[in-house]
């Protein structure tokens, strides 16, 4: 496996049927709920893991996750048989606790959200002198997530009319406007849906400067850093970008219309973008002529999750709906 490959595979590209018949226009699905660690994860942080330990002689690697980015790390590092630690706020579902021991990797839980497990790796890396794997903050990441975008070059008739795709801290978003960069398609609208309570990349478009949240208040959890990354923020000024939020409660409609047509669960997260087709704010782009009328292949990133199965639905629609 060459460097560049890193550990995740090609994904699907599909049609949705009822997707396109809502849109109007035809719209596609970038699966990456159906990488080995079930979501976008591991293109960037296998990357990353990959550079960092063949740069440095690593003692392990430690990565602080609201799930998905752990499961990356653990993937990533038992690949390349390293010991991974990984810290969750104390929100993360307890499957994932059990998905990552699963995988060989220690796990702690620290705090109530990721910026305090954060706080608590930087400070175990140190004294463990460990390699810090940044869930969505680092060049490296960016890169590896950029191959989403070069295979979408392979596989579209033409390039997409826009992409969608769900913001937390902002890693995949980055890896996204790295890769239109480096295929020339510079001109596509990038349309970045958070949800509310969980929208800091949002409310820093808005305030013209990066906001701190002061609590994560979403239920979906895996959106949840209170501030948006530097370079996130600096991508945002361009005019293709477009930032929108829905409420956990259009999210989890999302996801629920998502498993009864396309039969595949994923998390409240990546709800946030399934939302843009499904509570029709693309639409509404449309009609305020923020986003073309006759819009080219709409690319939905699916970005999946793993912190997601039954249980953990039936427990979203109870606390949401309540």
């Amino acid at each position: 496996m060459s460097k560049q490959e890193g550990f995740h595979v090609a994904t699907p590209l599909l049609e949705s049927v009822g997707m396109s018949k809502r849109l109007g226009s035809t719209v596609y699905l970038k699966m990456e709920s159906s990488q080995p660690t079930g979501s976008f994860k591991i293109r960037g942080i296998g990357y990353m893991c990959q550079n960092v330990t063949n740069s440095t002689k690593s003692a392990g690697v430690i990565c602080s996750s609201g799930g998905n980015a752990g499961m990356a790390t653990a993937y990533a590092a038992r690949k390349l048989h390293l010991p991974a630690t990984i810290v969750l706020p104390s929100t993360t579902p307890h499957l994932v606790v059990e998905k990552l021991k699963d995988q060989g990797a220690t796990v702690k839980v620290a705090g109530k959200v990721w910026d305090d497990a954060n706080a608590e790796a930087l400070r175990m890396a140190e004294s463990e002198g460990l390699s810090v794997i940044h869930p969505f903050n680092h060049p490296l990441v960016w890169k590896g997530h950029a191959s989403i975008v070069h295979e979408l070059k392979t596989s579209l008739p033409s390039k997409p009319g826009a992409i969608v795709l769900s913001v937390g801290g902002g890693g995949l978003f980055c890896g996204v406007m790295e890769g239109l960069d480096d295929m020339g398609w510079e001109g596509v609208p990038v349309l970045c849906m958070e949800t509310v309570g969980a929208d800091c990349f949002n409310a820093a478009v808005k305030a013209g400067d990066l906001v701190t949240l002061p609590d994560i208040t979403s239920q979906a959890t895996c959106l949840g850093a209170k501030t948006a990354c530097q370079q996130a923020f600096e991508y945002s000024k361009r005019s293709t970008v477009i930032s929108e939020v829905v409420t956990d409660v259009q999210a989890l409609e999302a996801i629920e219309l998502f498993l009864d047509e396309e039969r595949v669960l994923v998390e409240l997260a990546c709800g946030a973008a399934l939302a843009a087709v499904y509570s029709g704010v693309i639409q509404r782009l449309q009609e305020e002529g923020r986003l073309p009328k006759l819009l080219g292949p709409l690319v939905m990133i699916v970005c999946g999750g793993g912190s997601v199965n039954l249980a953990q639905l039936q427990h979203l629609r109870a606390v949401i709906r309540k």
